[in-house]
C-alpha cells in the first residue's frame, strides 16, 4: 500500500504558479475536445505574421522605381531584392533569441510584442520616403516579430497528443491563407490615388504615399488580433 502511495505521487503532475506552461498544460489535461477559440486564436495571429511577409510584392517594383534609387532599369530587380529579402533576413537573425524568450517568459509576451511589431513597423514601411528606410522597416520587422515560433509551441501544448496533427496544420493553413491574402491586398490597394481616383484625390494624402493603404489595412487587422491576444493562454 505504501509503494501504490509513493508511485501515484511520484506520476501525479504538479502545476507550478509561475512556470509559462504549467497553465496550458492543466487546461490541455482537464479537456478533451478541441476549443475553437483556441484554433481562432491560432489562425488570427498566424495569418498577422504572415500577412507582411508577401504582401508588398506586387507593388515592390513600382516602389523602387518611385525611390529614383536604381540609375537604370535593369538594376531595379537587384533593389528589390534586397527589399524583398530583408524581413526573412532580420527573422532568421533573432528566431532563436524569441523562442529563449518565450521559454524563459511565456509565449504570450513574445506574440504580442510581434503583433505589436506588425503594427508599428509596417505603417512605417508604407510611409518611407526612400529605399533605405524601406528596407529598415522591413528589417526589423523581421527581427522583431517572432510569433511564429511560439505559435507553433502553442499547437503542441494545447492540443492533446491525439489532436496535434490537427493544431499543427491549423498552423500551416493559416500560414499560407496570409501568404494568399497579402499579395491581394498589395495588388488591389497599392497607388488608390491611381486606381481609384474618384475614393482618393490626386495630390491627396494617398497619392504622396501611394503605397501606405495596403500596409494600413494589415496593421488595422494587427490592432484588431492584439486585442484578441488578451485571451492567449500565457
Amino acid at each position: 500500500m505504501e509503494d501504490e502511495n509513493v508511485r501515484d505521487a511520484l506520476l501525479k503532475k504538479n502545476y507550478y504558479e509561475n512556470c509559462p506552461g504549467c497553465k496550458v498544460d492543466k487546461a490541455k489535461d482537464l479537456k478533451t475536445d478541441v476549443s475553437f477559440r483556441n484554433l481562432f486564436n491560432i489562425w488570427t495571429v498566424v495569418i498577422c505574421s504572415s500577412l507582411p511577409v508577401s504582401s508588398l510584392f506586387p507593388y515592390l517594383y513600382f516602389m523602387i522605381r518611385d525611390f529614383n534609387i536604381a540609375e537604370r532599369e535593369e538594376d531595379i530587380s537587384a533593389y528589390a531584392g534586397y527589399l524583398g529579402s530583408a524581413f526573412m533576413f532580420g527573422r532568421s537573425l533573432t528566431s532563436l533569441v524569441w523562442g529563449v524568450v518565450a521559454d524563459r517568459y511565456g509565449r504570450k509576451p513574445v506574440v504580442i510584442f510581434g503583433v505589436i511589431s506588425v503594427i508599428i513597423f509596417n505603417i512605417l514601411f508604407g510611409l518611407s520616403t526612400s529605399f533605405w528606410m524601406a528596407v529598415a522597416t522591413r528589417f526589423f520587422l523581421g527581427c522583431l516579430n517572432g510569433s511564429l515560433g511560439p505559435m507553433k509551441a502553442y499547437c503542441s501544448e494545447i492540443f492533446r497528443e491525439e489532436k496535434q496533427g490537427l493544431g499543427l496544420s491549423t498552423l500551416s493553413a493559416a500560414w499560407g491563407i496570409g501568404l494568399i491574402i497579402g499579395p491581394a491586398l498589395g495588388g488591389y490597394l497599392a497607388q488608390p490615388a491611381v486606381k481609384y481616383p474618384h475614393l482618393f484625390p490626386k495630390d491627396s494624402f494617398w497619392d504622396k504615399f501611394p503605397y501606405f493603404l495596403p500596409s494600413l489595412s494589415i496593421s488595422a487587422f494587427a490592432f484588431v488580433v492584439l486585442i484578441a491576444c488578451i485571451w492567449l493562454p500565457v
